[in-house]
């Protein structure tokens, strides 16, 4: 998520500087002399003389202030060359305070101050000043639609401070304009409705995106991954599901990630089943790992007898001792004793220390308690 939010303010810093030539027109009362002069300073602005630039900006500003009309204008345009300048130096918060200088210079054409603060602004959040950025492209959204970049970066800014209601009125002014928002934007707009309160508003986003899936196997993948995100694994799993049954997830990667969302979404028994099915019929390779996944579905299923069959078979099977101990500690604590001691003992002969303690807390062997598996 930082990544992209890196990637779209610096996409937000681009062509911060409006031409001089344009400004020049509109102040007629500057000598012919100092047009010539901020038009050379713009070329070499152009060529890569940065720290030219900046220099002489700077002294120009300092010698012009407290000047008349003429003067002021002058002052502000040198202002914003050596805000430029130290822009391209990669200096943002030395370019951020030039140009506010430049905005608070008595006189200046509103239009031109309200573009200089929304340049300031991009500054400041590139100088990670994110609290004056925030109040600076907040008051500029005040008087200015802004595009949906705008937007998503002022409830970005908001939801950086925890505002989460002030972020979610900003995400839904950003999908105003960007009505199918990319992925980056869709698992950000949810999440930040979700902490607003707004989680029908959350998960409406996950379901235009399903509308637009169609078959889109990376799609379905995504809406599964951002109901995670969101804390609801059993919505995941449902998602997962109808992407299976639509035949647009397929495969046994696939099938194992339909068979973990059951698991962790609340519906172990649904997960116990695919996997026996799976194994049974070769879908899934019979392997230790997926006899684990398998014994311990049964197990969150809390049922017993599959639960202990499977633990059991694996136990045998892969003769490792923690496999055994597990099958003992659940024997254990279901009651059956001959197999927790069975399972114990033999965990006690492949190395398991602790099988002991577990195996001095059984009832005696004659026992009314004792039952058999």
């Amino acid at each position: 998520m930082k990544t992209h939010w890196q990637k779209l303010v610096k996409v937000w810093l681009v062509a911060t500087i409006v031409l001089l030539a344009q400004l020049a027109v509109a102040a007629p009362t500057l000598p012919g002399d100092m047009i010539a002069d901020l038009k050379s300073m713009e070329r070499q602005l152009q060529s890569g003389e940065y720290a030219k630039v900046r220099h002489h900006g700077r002294a120009q500003a300092q010698r012009l202030e407290g000047g008349n009309a003429s003067d002021r204008w002058a002052r502000a345009l040198y202002l914003q060359l050596a805000a430029s300048a130290e822009a391209r130096l990669d200096n943002a918060a030395a370019a951020a305070e030039l140009l506010a200088k430049a905005r608070g210079i008595r006189d200046m054409e509103p239009a031109q101050v309200d573009r200089w603060q929304y340049q300031e602004a991009r500054l400041r959040l590139k100088a990670n000043q994110t609290q004056q950025a925030r109040d600076l492209l907040s008051n500029w959204l005040e008087r200015h639609a802004g595009s949906a970049t705008d937007r998503w970066l002022m409830a970005q800014l908001l939801s950086e401070d925890g505002q989460w209601s002030a972020a979610a009125s900003w995400v839904a002014a950003a999908l105003e304009l960007e009505t199918t928002p990319d992925e980056q934007h869709s698992v950000f707009a949810a999440t930040v409705l979700q902490r607003a309160g707004d989680k029908g508003g959350a998960f409406a986003i996950i379901d235009k995106r399903l509308k637009q899936a169609g078959n889109d196997a990376t799609e379905w993948r995504r809406a599964a991954g951002l109901a995670q995100q969101l804390g609801d694994t059993g919505r995941a799993a449902a998602i997962w599901e109808a992407g299976w049954q639509r035949g647009a997830l397929a495969g046994s990667d696939d099938l194992v990630q339909r068979i973990r969302l059951h698991l962790a979404g609340g519906t172990p028994a649904r997960a116990a089943e695919l996997l026996a099915q799976s194994l049974s019929d070769g879908a899934l390779k019979d392997s230790f790992e997926h006899r684990r996944m398998l014994a311990s579905a049964w197990q969150a299923a809390r049922d017993h007898d599959h639960a202990l069959a499977a633990w059991q078979s694996l136990a045998r099977q892969s003769e490792q001792a923690d496999d055994w101990l597990r099958l003992g500690q659940l024997a254990h604590g279901w009651g059956r004793w001959v197999l927790a001691r069975q399972a114990l003992k033999r965990a006690h002969t492949l190395g398991a220390g602790e099988a002991n303690d577990w195996l001095r807390n059984l009832p005696p062997k004659d026992s009314s308690r004792e039952d058999s598996f």
